[in-house]
């Protein structure tokens, strides 16, 4: 499970996710608005702990913005505001859930633990779409405009998490741990290879290119150019 953890005061933000990584899950951690609202929208997380005053853009900014995106993921909101009105404007904003400062460790694990229950437990789609290319995570095919496009296994979980993260960025070092389950770059053209080989099969003879190169970043699948 993959947390994003959104903490200007250095302190609170190293104990959290020194915390939350010793009970086993993955954490990523920013300290400003701007940052959160980047790489929340770009990558994809299980949960998102949020700070409620944060520089540049400051928590419910961050929640609203993401909310506006379609970004599903679940947050709670962390802050040194804890009265029921400030309560009730984080909930209002898209927030899953809200806890106040000075906390308990332990309770905000378990609420972490109850949002990912949650989240997790909620239907999961039989098919992912991008424009008029089609996968059936069931049948396990691969269509686009009605034509069958045939993918080796590893093309098959690489076009998965694209189509997943459906007009964001996936960053190489992503992708590496997703698709590879490699903790390292190789520095290899791996990556490269794949997706040139990808790219290929799902955009060769289509009006429209879906699989994108954003330079120094990573890819993306979209209609959009």
């Amino acid at each position: 499970m993959r947390i994003l953890i959104v903490e200007d005061e250095t302190t609170t933000g190293e104990y959290l996710a020194k915390g939350l990584r010793q009970a086993g899950l993955t954490v990523e951690r920013v300290d400003d608005g701007h940052d959160a609202l980047s790489i929340a929208t770009r990558e994809n997380f299980d949960a998102i702990v949020l700070d409620r005053n944060l520089p540049g853009l400051d928590g419910l900014a961050v929640l609203r913005a993401l909310r506006a995106a379609q970004v599903s993921t679940p947050v709670l909101i962390l802050s040194a505001l804890g009265h029921a009105d400030e309560r009730i404007r984080g909930l209002r904003a898209g927030a899953d859930d809200y806890m106040t400062k000075p906390f308990s460790f332990d309770e905000l694990q378990l609420r972490v633990q109850g949002l990912l229950r949650r989240h997790n437990d909620s239907p999961s789609p039989t098919t992912l779409e991008c424009g008029d290319l089609v996968m059936d995570l069931l049948a396990r095919t691969v269509r686009r405009s009605g034509q069958s496009i045939e993918l080796l296994p590893r093309e098959f979980t690489l076009l998965e998490e694209l189509l997943r993260s459906k007009d964001r960025v996936l960053t190489r070092t992503l992708l590496l741990e997703r698709v590879w389950d490699y903790r390292f770059d190789p520095h290899t053209s791996l990556i490269d290879t794949h997706i040139s080989r990808l790219r290929k099969k799902i955009d060769t003879g289509f009006a429209i290119p879906l699989l994108h190169t954003v330079r120094g970043i990573g890819y993306k699948l979209s209609t959009e150019p």
